[in-house]
């Protein structure tokens, strides 16, 4: 689960069943930060997404996939995608085991910056032209296009879902970056 008003890997947490997130819903808005009086009794917004349980991992870790794009209109539509990219791994070896270590389960930089063995000259990147070409040594061209394909195919969809409710104004832009995670069977 991923509070929607925050960022950088804060408060997101896992669950193993469905009837856990009924559980924590139970207690889980009395131990929250309020910041005024009016947020006090709203419950704070999330966003609840099925966990990948079999990630495409490189070196044994867990990496998504960050892409921004430019949205200069909704009516028509009209996008641009920067192609310079890149890929946040974690910082520790993927394991299903401890689903409340962020080390192995989250990829955001902020995070994993903190771990005890973070090294800041390798970091936790790379760009998005060193994964395709290890995609593409890995898995072959075939694989690694289609992939890439379907990301774009997901962004296209993405912003065609939110089309009809985004305000246009000819005057603005909006830019958004897209996390995308694969699984071994390289399917987004």
């Amino acid at each position: 689960m991923k509070p929607v008003a925050k960022s950088q890997g804060k408060g997101i947490f896992l669950f193993r069943k469905l009837k856990d997130i009924t559980d924590w819903s139970k207690i889980g808005f009395q131990h929250r930060e309020i910041d005024s009086k009016a947020e006090k009794d709203l419950p704070e917004t999330y966003v609840v997404s099925r966990y990948i349980e079999n990630p495409c991992l490189i070196g044994g870790r867990k990496f998504d996939i960050r892409v921004y794009v430019l949205v200069i209109s909704y009516v028509p539509l009209k996008a641009w995608l920067y192609r310079s990219g890149f890929a946040r791994f974690s910082n520790t070896r993927f394991s299903l085991d401890s689903i409340s270590d962020s080390f192995i389960h989250l990829t955001n930089v902020a995070i994993q910056k903190t771990a005890p063995d973070y090294d800041p000259e390798k970091g936790c990147k790379w760009s998005l032209q060193q994964l395709r070409t290890y995609l593409t040594a890995e898995y072959g061209h075939p694989q690694s296009v289609s992939l890439f394909r379907l990301l774009d195919d997901i962004i296209v969809k993405s912003l065609q879902s939110v089309q009809k409710v985004m305000i246009n104004d000819k005057h603005c832009f909006e830019l958004y970056g897209f996390d995308i995670m694969i699984d071994s069977n390289l399917k987004p």
